[in-house]
């Protein structure tokens, strides 16, 4: 790996800062739960499917507790408790199908101990899914690293297939199924395989099934594993993390600030529902991609670079929260400085050196230029190749292809084989070239990087002193402003209740070793 020296006081520092900024946030998140993490609680102890409305049970499950004021009991217990009366979750969707309330049910003795049984059977369902993975990598083997990472994303998750595979025979790695544009402004997760959607497809449980089938059946062909990503963010943020690691989904886009800086999502709603998505991921064993390549689409690349490092630290100690071992923690970064800037390689390269070796346990992502690049398709394939050689330099770990028409349409199949060839032949040309280059002690790389770490450690100084949500109203990151109770999904926030039961929640942090109070 190329290598840069770090001020390792400096870097202490802003572990220590970040961590005393996420603590402060925790004890919020502690007494505080929200409707999507009672309805991920319910799809885990198995309550799945929709009425003939399409509206999901756990939706209407958990629309019945909260009308009945009794969210901060936790909507695990009403589910034991209509078990008990009906015997069967067949029986409690049927009932709730005749729109029957379940909650107004006399509370049982038994009624417990069977939301613990349910919530035991659904880990166990997720251990399975973990433990086929460590099989098939085992199988055939993990590729080489920067992992080549494609998009797919036309509406019909049956033509996704079809890219998917023609993706992975040019050279992919990782698909990504880009969700249908707003999902994430929906509160429930729509059910059953769909064939529209506009600028990408729907999440839903059943088309992560059909994508994760094909992607296994290819797989004996590639000789390689492939890894499967969706998005665990929005509104239901924690119920496709639930999805996800139920059909054995390896990677899943979750941050910590995305949803509100670029969704205008409810600060409190989405820390909390950040908080459950990502204990249940690690339960999963299931990589995160942050999205701090973000700011850099609202901000200016080089005048803000600092505010990535500086989310980098925050959205790494969130993650420690819940126990995620650095090798699930996919912190995400882009080449998005001006392309006509005078030594704009070297600042990229800067950059990606500098993550890579504040967190180099971690399975950086590295976001291909989408800012500066134009319809001149030509020129942005050659910045795109600029970027594909910043990544392999930098020992980058998972590598989002840029696609040369990305600016002007949906990317055809031909126009991915392109931008596939090129990454190839970069990636072999260019395979060891770290190993061969050193960076000049006082040069123009390091001397950004040390520009950079410094800046980032004075901006979490800033957020230590006025905390995260004051700095998030005030617009530190990504130069937008949201406050802590404005936003989509505020009502969908409640404060645990004395009796506050959570049996899912409780199995993950027995698994790990956590406590909800620590």
């Amino acid at each position: 790996m190329l290598r840069i020296k770090l001020d390792k006081e400096l870097v202490e520092e802003n572990h220590q800062l970040a961590k005393d900024i996420v603590s402060e946030v925790f004890e919020f998140i502690r007494d505080h739960s929200t409707v999507s993490v009672e309805r991920t609680t319910l799809r885990i102890m198995g309550l799945e499917g929709a009425n003939s409305e399409g509206i999901p049970y756990v939706n209407l499950l958990v629309d019945q507790v909260k009308d009945e004021g009794k969210l901060g009991d936790g909507a695990a217990l009403y589910l034991g408790n209509a078990m008990a009366h009906l015997g069967s979750l067949d029986e409690v969707k049927r009932a709730l199908d005749k729109g029957e309330n379940l909650v107004k049910l006399p509370l049982k003795p038994e009624a417990k101990e069977l939301a613990l049984k349910l919530a035991e059977e659904g880990l166990k369902r997720i251990e399975r899914r973990r433990e086929e993975r460590l099989e098939l990598i085992e199988k055939y083997g993990n590729p080489p690293q920067p992992w080549i990472y494609v998009i797919v994303a036309t509406g019909n998750i049956y033509e996704d297939v079809k890219q998917a595979i023609a993706a992975v025979r040019h050279g992919a790695d990782v698909i990504a199924v880009i969700r249908s544009t707003a999902q994430s402004l929906l509160d429930y997760v729509p059910e059953g395989i769909t064939t529209e959607g506009y600028g990408g497809t729907y999440a839903t449980q059943a088309n992560f099934r059909v994508m994760r089938e094909a992607l296994d059946e290819e797989m004996k062909r590639a000789g390689r594993y492939l890894r499967l990503v969706n998005y665990s963010s929005g509104l239901c943020m924690p119920e496709i993390a639930a999805m996800g690691a139920l059909e054995r989904l390896d990677m899943l886009l979750n941050d910590s600030m995305y949803g509100i800086l670029f969704r205008d999502i409810n600060p409190k709603r989405t820390f909390i529902d950040q908080y459950f998505s990502r204990l249940v991921i690690t339960y999963a064993d299931i990589i995160i991609n942050t999205g701090e390549d973000n700011y850099l689409t609202t901000a200016d690349a080089y005048e803000k670079g600092y505010t990535v490092i500086t989310s980098h630290f925050i959205n790494y100690h969130f993650a420690k929260l819940c126990g995620m071992p650095d090798k699930l923690i996919g912190l995400g970064h882009a080449f998005e400085i001006n392309p006509y800037m005078k030594n704009s390689f070297l600042y990229e390269l800067a950059s990606a050196i500098l993550i890579r070796s504040l967190f180099p346990n971690c399975p950086i992502k590295y976001m291909p230029p989408t800012r500066h690049v134009t319809g001149n398709i030509f020129q942005t394939h050659v910045i795109d190749a600029m970027f594909n050689l910043a990544s392999v330099m930098t020992d980058q770990a998972i590598h989002l292809v840029g696609i040369l028409t990305e600016a002007i349409h949906t990317p055809f199949l031909q126009d991915r084989v392109i931008s596939l060839q090129a990454v190839k032949y970069i990636f072999n040309a260019a395979r060891d070239l770290s190993k061969e280059v050193e960076l000049l002690e006082d040069g123009i790389i390091q001397r950004r990087a040390d520009e950079l770490l410094k800046l980032s450690n004075q901006q979490l100084k800033r957020v230590h002193e006025r905390g995260l949500w004051n700095a998030i109203a005030e617009g530190e990151f990504a130069d937008i402003k949201r406050p802590p109770d404005g936003g989509k999904g505020f009502e969908g926030v409640f404060k645990k209740g004395e009796n506050y039961f959570n049996p899912v929640e409780e199995g993950i942090l027995d698994s790990l070793n956590l406590s909800s109070k620590s």
